[in-house]
């Protein structure tokens, strides 16, 4: 049966070599075996190796453009192998798959172009289009104050899609990651792992990025460094003095003693008390104690004559 080769690569006869590797390039994909499966496309693929074969090659292109299938074929006399065409008998070695790798210059005709960012020669044609990387994965990781305050590993379990060894199929398999946790670790700090997202055919796989949420504490309210404690206190505590007890989160109890009169904004700062700073965890904020003055509800006349003798400043 007679064949057209630029019928075939979708070209006319006037196109350039750029435009024949450009040709065989789109087509030799979309009808790769292993990406296409509908009827036809494997004989369509061999077809397309011979058509790249010929046209490729200039000696076997000018012989086809003079004398057309036949004379390719069957052959020229010497005295008409002018101008470079090709006076032998052209028979295609019938292999695509030769042709195709030839062509890319691998054994993977779906790889990525481009690794670490250097595109690779494809039988001396540059790829012209990169693979795209899919847009990150972004997923919250909470950890309570006592993991951001000591450090601690966290292994988290993902599932993915993986692209099988035929490059064209791909299957879901589990992935454990491993997160250090540094000590003093703010709420937002983002953990990227890249590539690790779902593997195709087309596409780079996306980054996953874990945020860090901080939990509520009980005791403690967190401020950039520095570790915030609310203590309760009633109004005789606030005028007399009192002493207030902290659990801290390495274990220590402080004690620690108020003889000022306590005022609504009143602190107490406890320095290198608070949290670790990331960059430098033998350094820590501070450890703001706050009061919550509990006011009583109702007083007798006899307390609230009390009150006021005491509270009576003769100048």
């Amino acid at each position: 049966m007679s064949n057209d080769y630029y019928e075939t690569l979708e070209i006319n006869r006037n196109a350039t070599d750029a435009d024949i590797k450009k040709a065989y390039r789109r087509l030799a994909l979309k009808f790769h075996p292993k990406r296409n499966r509908e009827p036809g496309s494997s004989q369509k693929f061999t077809q397309l190796g011979e058509a790249y074969d010929v046209l490729s090659d200039p000696r076997k292109k000018a012989t086809y453009d003079k004398f057309g299938e036949e004379g390719l074929r069957g052959g020229i006399p010497l005295e008409f192998a002018s101008n470079g065409t090709w006076s032998s008998k052209y028979v295609y070695h019938g292999n695509p798959d030769q042709t195709f790798k030839q062509f890319f210059g691998g054994d993977n005709p779906f790889a990525d172009f481009y690794t670490n960012d250097v595109p690779l020669q494809f039988g001396g044609l540059q790829p012209q289009v990169a693979k795209t990387q899919d847009s990150p994965i972004e997923r919250d990781l909470h950890l309570c104050l006592d993991d951001l305050f000591h450090g601690c590993t966290k292994k988290i379990k993902i599932s993915r899609r993986v692209m099988n060894d035929d490059g064209c199929t791909s299957s879901i398999k589990d992935k454990i990651l491993s997160i250090d946790v540094k000590p003093g670790w703010n709420e937002g700090t983002r953990i990227t792992f890249p590539k690790e997202g779902d593997q195709g055919p087309n596409s780079i796989p996306a980054d996953i990025v874990f945020i860090v949420r901080q939990k509520t504490h009980p005791l403690f309210v967190r401020h950039n460094n520095d570790l915030i404690y609310k203590a309760k206190i009633t109004l005789e505590m606030a005028l007399t003095g009192f002493s207030v007890d902290v659990q801290t989160l390495d274990g220590r109890l402080l004690s620690v003693l108020i003889n000022d009169i306590v005022h609504p904004r009143y602190q107490k700062v406890l320095s290198g008390e608070g949290m670790p700073l990331s960059k430098n965890p033998s350094q820590r904020g501070n450890l703001i104690i706050t009061f919550d003055l509990k006011f009583p509800e109702t007083l007798s006349a006899e307390r609230k004559y009390l009150i006021k003798q005491a509270l009576s400043f003769k100048d």
